[in-house]
C-alpha cells in the first residue's frame, strides 16, 4: 500500500511576522541614531563603556575630552546664558552688602540689566573726578561683570546733568561736557581693571535732556543727576534708550 504524501504544513503567515519584526527593529535603530544625533560627551562615553566594561579606552567615536578645545565642548552655550542670568542677582547681592540700596538700583530686562547710580556714588558737585569710595564700588562691579565677560555684548555708560534751575536751562557746553566725562571716567575706570574689552564698552553723554524726573523740586533734579550702566546680553535685540526707559517704568 502506498504511503501518503505529508501534506507540507501550512506557514504561510511566518514570512509576515518575520517582517514586521525586521521593520520594528530597523525603527529602534533610527530612533536611536535620532536621539544621539546631539550627544552629551561624558553621557556617550558611559554608553559606550558599557557595552565593554572591561576596555581600557573607548572607541575612537567618543572623543577624548580633555583633546576638545574650550569652544568645542557641549554646553557652554548654556553656560554663557548661565552667566549672563546670574549677573542681576551677583550685582544686587553686592549691592545690598555694600549698603547701597538708596544709591544704586538695579532692573533686570529681557536679554539686559540696567543700572543707575546717583550722582553722588561717583562725584562730588559739578566735578568729573571718580571719589575713592565711587573707585571701590566699580572694582566690585568690574569683577562680577569680568566672571559673565563672554556673554556680554555690551556695555554701555550714560552719563546725566539736571537742569540747575527750573525755569531756566543750563549753559549747553558745560552741561554736554560734564556729563561726557562723568561717563568716560566710569568707562575708563572698568576698562582699566582689564575684565571687558575695550570693544564691548561704549561712553555717552546726554546732559540734561534724557531726565527721569521733572525740573521742578531739589529732590525730583537730584534723580536726574545720575550715572547709568546698560548691559546687554550676547544674542539680544537691540532697542533705543527709550525703549528701555519705557520697560523699565512699567
Amino acid at each position: 500500500m502506498a504511503k501518503k504524501r505529508q501534506k507540507a504544513s501550512e506557514g504561510g503567515a511566518n514570512w509576515q511576522d518575520t517582517y514586521g519584526d525586521m521593520v520594528t527593529l530597523l525603527l529602534c535603530f533610527f530612533v536611536l541614531l535620532y536621539s544621539i544625533s546631539t550627544v552629551d560627551q561624558a553621557k556617550w562615553i558611559q554608553v559606550v563603556k558599557s557595552f565593554n566594561p572591561d576596555a581600557k579606552e573607548v572607541s575612537q567615536i567618543a572623543l577624548d575630552a580633555e583633546s576638545m578645545s574650550q569652544d568645542e565642548v557641549p554646553g557652554n552655550v548654556d553656560d554663557e546664558l548661565d552667566a549672563f542670568d546670574s549677573l542681576y542677582e551677583k550685582l544686587k547681592a553686592s549691592v545690598e552688602e555694600m549698603g547701597m540700596t538708596s544709591e544704586i538700583e538695579l532692573y533686570k530686562g529681557d536679554g539686559y540689566t540696567f543700572v543707575t547710580f546717583r550722582d553722588t556714588v561717583f562725584f562730588d558737585g559739578d566735578s568729573s573726578v571718580i571719589k575713592p569710595q565711587g573707585k571701590e564700588i566699580l572694582d566690585v562691579f568690574s569683577t562680577i561683570l569680568g566672571g559673565a565677560a563672554d556673554s556680554i555684548k555690551e556695555i554701555r555708560v550714560l552719563g546725566h546733568t539736571s537742569q540747575a534751575h527750573p525755569d531756566y536751562p543750563n549753559d549747553i557746553e558745560s552741561d554736554r561736557v560734564l556729563s561726557a566725562e562723568r561717563a568716560a571716567k566710569v568707562t575708563a575706570h572698568i576698562q582699566m581693571n582689564g575684565v571687558i574689552t575695550a570693544d564691548k564698552m561704549i561712553s555717552e553723554g546726554y546732559g540734561q535732556f534724557r531726565p527721569i524726573a521733572p525740573f521742578d523740586t531739589r529732590e525730583n533734579r537730584a534723580k536726574n543727576r545720575r550715572v547709568e550702566l546698560l548691559i546687554t546680553k550676547s544674542d539680544a535685540v537691540e532697542r533705543s534708550l527709550e525703549e528701555y526707559y519705557e520697560q523699565m517704568n512699567r
